[in-house]
């Protein structure tokens, strides 16, 4: 199999997209279609975790705005190490289509024995450092084993993969690859996406050109961990604006206020695989905002238990894709800021520009 015949599988995958209707490129409205190209053309994908926020345009803007700024340009850390981070808080969040995708993407930048041993090194300690801060709320025993240059973009990553590691739980399989595929086949599948994704991850594009995608925003003070890094800073000061509004628009006051009190202080750990503290939580509210505080809550801090029931609920008084994909991106966000803001007090400043 060569790249010529599975890019157009990957292509396909968008039809993988569940919970909510995907957009085919080829019917893709103006704002949509430029988000898509740029995708395609610096990831060497139409990446599916990006492509099911397409209900939501700019939403859709600010999560490609994000992970284009910290796992995709170019910058102080090389593509490897952003790569190892973002499979390990991956598996951190029990995501494992983004655990396949990125550990994929790792082996083929670094193959077995003929890695470069700094590079592996240093893949590995990043990867270890923020493994150990997603163990069940541990805090890492030692400080990062990266400069404090270097914490923007690793930071970023870490908070980007925290959001969409989320929204994956909610809207894709297990896999990006088809199901039901032999193994010798699915080794063969696997192989060949990693060489796809190891000739994009090669060519890093100059940071800050996506800005552009949505309007410039002041940095929130939970985000001043970006602010050493211009390009950082203004990918997530402008995603934050935009998820934001969604939020206005699309979650019941009472039920940000809610989500809020429960992520205070939290450490990021799972809160048991009984859902019995989500039903406490939301009895506190009206009646008509339950089903929407389930929902919240579970995409923050238990993505993986959402269910179809979970999101009909929802869907009952508040139908249409956008307004679901607009609800689970704030609370995804919102947990995702959250944690990071705790990454943030435990790595050294980096200067500004």
């Amino acid at each position: 199999m060569t790249t010529p015949f599975l890019r157009p599988a990957l292509r396909r995958s968008m039809a993988g997209i569940h919970r909510v209707a995907p957009v085919r490129p080829a019917d893709a409205g103006e704002e949509v279609a430029r988000v898509f190209a740029e995708v395609e053309r610096e990831f060497g994908m139409l990446a599916p975790p990006i492509g099911l926020h397409a209900a939501a345009p700019e939403v859709l803007a600010a999560s490609w705005v994000m992970l284009r700024e910290t796992l995709v340009a170019g910058g102080r850390v090389d593509r490897a190490t952003k790569e190892a981070v973002a499979a390990a808080v991956s598996a951190a969040n029990a995501c494992p289509y983004c655990v396949e995708v990125h550990s994929t993407t790792l082996g083929a930048l670094l193959p077995g024995a003929g890695a470069p041993g700094a590079a592996r090194a240093a893949a590995e300690a990043a990867a270890d450092w923020f493994r150990a801060d997603g163990d069940h709320g541990r805090t890492p025993d030692a400080g990062p084993p990266f400069p404090a240059e270097a914490a923007p973009e690793l930071v970023g990553v870490a908070v980007t993969f925290h959001y969409l590691n989320r929204m994956v739980n909610l809207f894709l399989a297990d896999s990006p690859l088809p199901a039901g595929l032999p193994a010798a086949a699915r080794s063969a599948a696997r192989a060949v996406l990693g060489r796809l994704m190891r000739r994009g991850a090669r060519v890093a594009p100059p940071a800050g050109t996506s800005l552009d995608l949505l309007a410039s925003a002041p940095l929130p003070g939970d985000l001043r961990w970006a602010a050493g890094t211009p390009s950082v800073a203004g990918a997530f000061a402008r995603a934050a604006a935009v998820i934001d509004a969604a939020g206005a628009r699309s979650v019941p006051d009472g039920v940000r206020g809610l989500v809020v009190d429960q992520l205070a202080g939290w450490d990021g750990r799972p809160p048991g695989l009984g859902r019995g503290w989500v039903e406490e939580a939301v009895s506190a509210l009206p009646e008509d905002e339950r089903a929407a505080g389930r929902l919240a809550l579970l995409t923050a801090k238990a993505s993986y238990q959402v269910d179809d029931g979970t999101v009909a609920g929802f869907r009952r008084d508040r139908p249409g894709d956008a307004a679901l994909i607009e609800l689970t991106s704030w609370a995804a966000l919102t947990a995702a800021r959250e944690l990071g803001a705790r990454l943030g007090d435990r790595v050294p400043a980096a200067a500004g520009p």
